[in-house]
């Protein structure tokens, strides 16, 4: 089989190079880029992030990356957003009192994990949805690596989403499979082998 066309969208933000190597550990072919033209055309589009939702959303817009995102969407290409690449994939971010404008591919906010402790940081489970494609393989019990203070903690999208679900203190969105759409909010590309396999999975759908 020819080996999958992957982009990962630098914006400034993300750890491009991890995620460039997971990638390439499963057998993608990837650039790490912010050329539109290729991360329109390319088989896969990864966008990774980290650090503040407002500051993720800054740079992104001032590569157009929210119009790429929304144009292989719209043409039914595959898109991967990653923790923070998941959080801007909604219609807004709460952030000290702030609201910021995320890419509104779905509707809903990002708001603060009311938890002891933040941010939640390191492994934990995930409630996987029924027919995940990501998870397809993976064990119940299998751990993936968080590190976060916000996320989406309620779903207004599609219905037909798939929705994989875990908790710090509180319910949390962990991964959402929307159609061409498809993000988790912990980090494949720090979680070993269970990371992997996922990104396998995503990669073999494309």
């Amino acid at each position: 089989m020819t080996a999958r066309d992957v982009v990962v969208l630098d914006y400034g933000s993300g750890n491009l190079r991890s995620a460039q190597r997971a990638l390439e550990r499963v057998g993608a072919e990837v650039e790490v880029t912010a050329d539109r033209d290729r991360a329109l055309n390319a088989d896969g589009l990864v966008v990774p992030g980290v650090g503040a939702f407002e500051a993720c959303m800054t740079g992104l817009r001032a590569i157009g990356g929210d119009t790429i995102i929304a144009d292989r969407v719209a043409a039914g290409r595959p898109v991967l957003g990653v923790c923070v690449g998941m959080q801007i994939l909604f219609a807004r971010g709460v952030e000290f009192g702030v609201e910021s404008q995320g890419c509104g591919q779905w509707p809903g906010s990002v708001t603060r994990l009311d938890a002891p402790v933040i941010p939640h940081m390191g492994w934990n489970v995930v409630d996987a949805a029924p027919g995940s494609a990501l998870f397809k393989g993976l064990d119940a019990d299998t751990r993936f690596y968080f590190v976060h203070s916000y996320a989406a903690q309620a779903w207004e999208g599609a219905p037909d989403a798939l929705l994989t679900w875990a908790s710090h203190h509180v319910r949390f969105l962990a991964a959402v499979e929307d159609g061409p759409l498809s993000a988790t909010q912990f980090h494949p590309e720090k979680s070993g082998d269970a990371g992997a396999a996922l990104l396998a999975n995503w990669v073999e759908g494309l």
